[in-house]
């Protein structure tokens, strides 16, 4: 295994993806190995949920489910029954230099699986790839909106990490403005392809941060990583819009998107956790294309923000990418389809 990160001077470090820097600071760190953490999510078998099959009738409506129009249904869509913009509101045509709009937007929930104990890392590849394959319906069904110009796909997995509900699912808000990291993500992104010619998430990949690979992606501790054990999941091939996966790509993409999610839970004692997928504007410039690139980030949450990450935007991290990547490949995680 790698030195631990005591042994190491702090450091700086730019992240030319969102543009700020991260500052790695092994004195306040024990081993990587040692970080678990201490509020693990449990979530009780024997509980009985509005998301769980034969409670359809306490959601807010549902948009569609998988497989369509069946009773035995694996995954549901529905509206948030609390959400944060409203479909029912005039749908704004705004300038682009408006500074109020009405809050237009969509806010939709995912129900990831009809059983209350199931977690999203206990499926089989092939029915992530199904939550994956609902994800892109959904927003194709977005974009057909002028006004919405970015979907954020998101999931938070434990109270901590900001779920209200234990039952395994995800959400998706649906934008009519770009908002502002998205922004400093595409204006950093098309910064190192103006000076490299090249896509950065494209050249991205290094063999000491790496954690594992398959034929079309592959996942890593990021080089100026923003939080202890953050893992991203790139695309080696290019694209920028997650919505154009396809549905071998989506098995494949959902196999190593478990294996990560269960390294973390073995080596990290079954963190709360965040994953977001950050994707490309809709209805943007074909400009954008050759620059901008999909992935997935997931953050386990072990420590928290506190004024100077308010602050100065930027971020204090114990544990450097390189140990927390050499850490996540030696978990051995047993076979389970």
């Amino acid at each position: 295994m790698a030195s631990s990160s005591g042994n190491r001077n702090p450091e700086l470090r730019k992240d030319a993806v969102w543009n700020r820097w991260v500052i790695f600071s092994p004195a306040r760190a024990k081993r990587p190995s040692d970080f678990k953490s201490k509020s693990p999510t449990d979530p009780n078998p024997n509980q009985q949920c509005p998301f769980c099959i034969g409670h359809e009738h306490e959601c807010a409506p549902e948009i569609f489910r998988v497989p369509p129009d069946n009773p035995d249904w694996k995954i549901r869509v529905i509206q948030n029954l609390y959400p944060a913009l409203s479909r029912n509101l005039p749908e704004p045509h705004h300038a682009p230099s408006c500074s109020v709009l009405d809050g237009f937007g969509f806010h939709d929930v995912v129900i990831e699986t009809p059983v209350h104990p199931v977690q999203l890392s206990d499926l089989y590849p092939q029915e992530i790839a199904h939550v994956f394959l609902a994800y892109t319906k959904r927003i194709q069904q977005l974009a057909t909106y002028e006004s919405i110009r970015y979907v954020q796909i998101f999931k938070n997995h434990g109270a901590s990490a900001g779920a209200s509900m234990s039952h395994s699912h995800s959400q998706m808000i649906a934008l009519p403005i770009i908002p502002p990291n998205v922004s400093t993500r595409l204006g950093s992104m098309k910064d190192y392809f103006d000076q490299k010619g090249k896509c950065f998430l494209c050249e991205t990949q290094r063999e000491d941060l790496l954690i594992d690979s398959s034929t079309n992606f592959f996942s890593l501790v990021p080089f100026a990583a923003t939080l202890p054990f953050e893992i991203w999941i790139v695309p080696r091939y290019h694209s920028a819009h997650f919505h154009e996966l396809d549905a071998d790509k989506a098995i494949e993409v959902g196999g190593l998107l478990k294996l990560m999610l269960r390294k973390m839970s073995l080596q990290l004692n079954n963190p709360p956790f965040n994953y977001m997928i950050h994707t490309s504007p809709l209805h943007g410039n074909e400009s954008e294309l050759v620059y901008t690139h999909w992935f997935i980030q997931i953050v386990p949450q072990l420590i928290g923000t506190a004024g100077f990450e308010i602050g100065t935007g930027c971020y204090i991290n114990p544990v450097f990418p390189e140990d927390a990547a050499t850490v996540l490949r030696e978990v051995n995680v047993p076979d389970s389809g």
